[in-house]
């Protein structure tokens, strides 16, 4: 594996480019203890900024408006992402629908209406490919955002995460901000989720061939027909494209954050299972939902904007193994 695969927060040719924003300017991360607010946190440190806020939900509760706008207002950040979010599954996303959409609007709410009444001029808000209609054409484009209906088991989610797009939209025409939406495609990687309650595929998948394999099983089971297309992207990669958007200065309509490359869930399984050391075989489950058929980001847009990710899927899941492993003493 090389080096650039297992550290890409950190690569020097990265860091070295020009950046609009100063190395000692306040960067607050909302969700900062959380895979992807984490990520951020990695690659701004490693990037040389000096003053990157990450609360926990201890010292920062996002669903509390008035408590929000205190913090905001106390700390004066220059510059904000959102990664916060209620985060879950398809049984989750099915099993909590009111939870769901409801913390959703109030962080997404609470945090850009915050930023905005401290003065924030540059924030981005980072939303989800489900926002996209269950049947959009694929590869999907950002243009497809609200041209049909979305899929049933992730309404929820996916119609907070569009308030909160279009909340940024109207807080730039009504009030002149820089309030960027990026939609990133399914993540993985260090500090994920592995409770099979309500974890994504991917490190579901993990934790099931890495208990199959040491209980010695001869198959484990798998949710679905196998035969939904999905796109999966390093969190470390999303991180660094969400700091080149904003150290770029972009200011434009939302951008797909993704690898623009997809695999079966079959072909997932099997990858993972080859990872992990898992030689039995696979069962899938076909009571259980598969979901939508295929969610294949158009990733142009992010391209023509000078970025394009660095860490293969397996590159990618072989570090979430090592990660899940020192996590949990496996």
């Amino acid at each position: 594996m090389s080096e650039q695969a297992s550290t890409p927060a950190v690569n020097a040719a990265l860091l070295a480019r020009e950046s609009v924003i100063p190395r000692d300017a306040t960067i607050l991360v909302a969700g900062a203890r959380g895979m992807v607010g984490s990520a951020l946190v990695r690659r701004l440190q490693a990037g040389g900024y000096t003053r990157v806020l990450a609360p926990g939900r201890t010292e920062l509760n996002l669903l509390d408006a008035q408590a929000t706008a205190a913090y905001l207002q106390q700390h004066q950040p220059q510059y904000v992402f959102i990664a916060a979010a209620k985060v879950g599954g398809i049984h989750a996303n099915n099993s909590f629908r009111g939870q769901f959409l409801h913390e959703n609007l109030a962080i997404a709410d609470n945090l850009i209406d915050g930023a905005h009444r401290a003065g924030v001029q540059r924030l981005m808000f980072l939303g989800s490919s489900c926002i996209y209609p269950k049947l959009a054409a694929q590869p999907i484009g950002e243009d497809a955002l609200l041209t049909g209906p979305l899929e049933p088991t992730n309404e929820p989610y996916a119609i907070a995460k569009i308030a909160g797009i279009k909340l940024c939209e109207a807080y730039n025409a009504q009030y002149g901000r820089q309030y960027v939406s990026v939609m990133p495609t399914n993540l993985y990687g260090p500090n994920d989720n592995y409770d099979l309650n309500n974890s994504h595929v991917l490190p579901a998948l993990i934790r099931k061939a890495h208990e199959a394999a040491r209980r010695g099983d001869a198959e484990y089971v798998v949710w679905g027909t196998g035969t939904p297309m999905r796109e999966f992207l390093y969190v470390d990669d999303l991180a660094d494209a969400c700091v080149h958007l904003m150290e770029a200065g972009y200011d434009g309509p939302l951008v797909n954050i993704g690898t623009g490359e997809d695999v079966t869930i079959r072909e997932l399984a099997e990858t993972v299972m080859g990872i992990v050391g898992f030689n039995g075989r696979i069962v899938f489950d076909s009571s259980k939902p598969d979901g939508t058929p295929r969610k294949l980001l158009n990733v142009g847009r992010l391209h023509g904007l000078g970025w394009q990710h660095r860490t293969s899927l397996r590159e990618g899941i072989a570090l979430a193994y090592a990660d899940f492993k020192a996590r949990f003493g496996a």
